[in-house]
């Protein structure tokens, strides 16, 4: 028989849990309740709606049981086997909670990092990513399952620190002070977790970003941690009833709060299914992309170094898409992929289901010209439906400075009939052998393993 203490521990335990339950309940009607905003409910869709859901769950027990400002550590934010927000097939997303009022270092040493500074890459050896940003923000995208979080003053990034600027070692080496305010005389990496914007102080909650991967033979991630200053004198207290009762709570909102947010951002703001203004087209056209645009709050956020655009390819089983991309300026990332409507990006690892500027190949123009299609074309730079009928078509491309907007890239898109593919590409366009395809997936399937490793 356990004592009164045991017994309240018990009620108030199970109590949470059924909480929790019922938040996942909530999550799990978006899959397939027209009014949560959910998909076209196809088989296929239904299916990956459940994973989408889970990987949310997965995403949602590590935050709602190991989020602390106090310890914090560097979180996969999306994984290989937990993807959402149309994510980039190229990255490593990472977020580390903070209170932006204590500091932290973070420290990290990276392979041979010489075209972080416009030097031409090393002919052989292990190579850093090619690009690296870290962001700091006062909240994560998503967590309240309401589009009003995207209402101006309602979050803001504190500061931005990528590696254009970030000071690294002949080794490698380097670190970052997060603090609110730079202190007198100290001229290393500095991350603000603090900042104002129009008369309103932003505290940080999450130093945040991404790994872009190039070479997907030779880049390695970087490695690194995060320590808040003074926690090698404290530990965690013990978890007891009433916060392990605080995280499973924490677990159904997140989980429930992510996929009505996200639903409700692809269906009303993106228009994905039909016109939801009343103007008449959507800001996610069918087989077409709308007007490259920054990061902000209609593309729910994203790096602040991304110009993006976006589109819904739709195509029978012999049709294709010629996609046409020219950049007046040489983005320092560029990057293709396709994604399903929950905004899981396709299997990258087993299909061509993305390319980015090092994988592509370019035209004696200077364009790259991708090809969407259910089969492969025996072309370069196909990109794998992997069967879908329909799904997102996400460009991005990265710039140091972004040049004025006269100057951002141009996309277009031709559905043209699978037979007709080379028509459409310039004379002389090679062939693609299925032998080369092999190499191309093996390259892949290595890479991502080494990239999401938890060894």
């Amino acid at each position: 028989m356990g004592t009164p203490a045991d017994e309240k521990a018990k009620a108030e335990l199970r109590a949470a849990f059924d909480e929790m339950m019922a938040g996942l309940a909530r999550a799990r009607d978006a899959i397939d309740d027209p009014a949560l905003h959910a998909p076209p409910g196809s088989a296929r869709n239904l299916a990956e709606g459940y994973r989408y859901l889970m990987s949310q769950l997965y995403n949602a027990i590590e935050r709602g049981f190991f989020e602390d400002p106090r310890f914090p550590y560097v979180r996969r934010a999306v994984q290989a086997i937990a993807k959402s927000t149309i994510d980039n097939a190229d990255a490593i997303y990472f977020a580390m909670p903070i209170d932006g009022n204590e500091s932290y270092w973070i420290r990290g040493r990276a392979q041979d990092a010489r075209h972080w500074r416009g030097t031409p890459r090393a002919a052989s050896g292990r190579l850093a990513p090619q690009y690296l940003i870290f962001e700091c923000a006062s909240g994560f995208a998503g967590d309240s399952g309401s589009l009003a979080e995207l209402q101006p003053g309602t979050r803001a990034m504190t500061g931005m620190l990528d590696v254009s600027t970030l000071r690294v070692a002949e080794d490698g080496s380097f670190e970052i002070l997060c603090a609110p305010d730079r202190p007198a005389g100290f001229g290393g990496n500095f991350l603000p977790t603090r900042a104002e914007r129009r008369g309103r102080t932003y505290v940080g909650a999450y130093v945040s970003g991404r790994q872009l991967f190039y070479d997907w033979d030779r880049e390695d991630p970087v490695e690194f941690t995060i320590t808040r200053v003074g926690s090698e004198r404290e530990h965690p207290p013990a978890l007891g009833p009433e916060a392990a009762a605080r995280s499973l709570r924490r677990i159904g909102e997140l989980a429930r709060g992510q996929v009505h947010f996200w639903n409700e951002f692809y269906d009303v703001l993106l228009e994905t299914y039909g016109d939801r203004n009343g103007d008449g087209k959507r800001f996610m056209p069918r087989n077409a992309f709308n007007e490259p645009n920054a990061a902000s709050g209609a593309t729910g956020g994203g790096m602040s170094t991304n110009v993006y655009a976006g589109g819904v390819y739709e195509l029978a089983e012999d049709e294709a898409l010629v996609i046409e991309t020219h950049m007046p300026v040489e983005p320092m990332y560029i990057g293709m992929h396709l994604s399903n409507f929950w905004g899981e990006s396709f299997d990258y690892a087993n299909r061509l289901t993305s390319l980015n500027g090092f994988q592509s190949e370019r035209d004696p123009d200077g364009a790259i010209r991708w090809v969407v299609a259910h089969r492969d074309p025996g072309v370069p730079n196909w990109l794998d439906t992997t069967g879908h009928p329909e799904g997102f078509m996400a460009p991005r491309w990265a710039y140091f400075e972004k040049p004025p907007p006269e100057r951002w890239p141009t996309i277009r898109a031709t559905k043209v009939a699978f037979d007709a593919i080379r028509a459409q590409l310039p004379p002389g366009t090679r062939s693609v052998s299925p032998a080369e395809r092999v190499e191309q997936i093996r390259i892949r399937q290595l890479h991502v393993q080494r990239r999401f490793s938890q060894a």
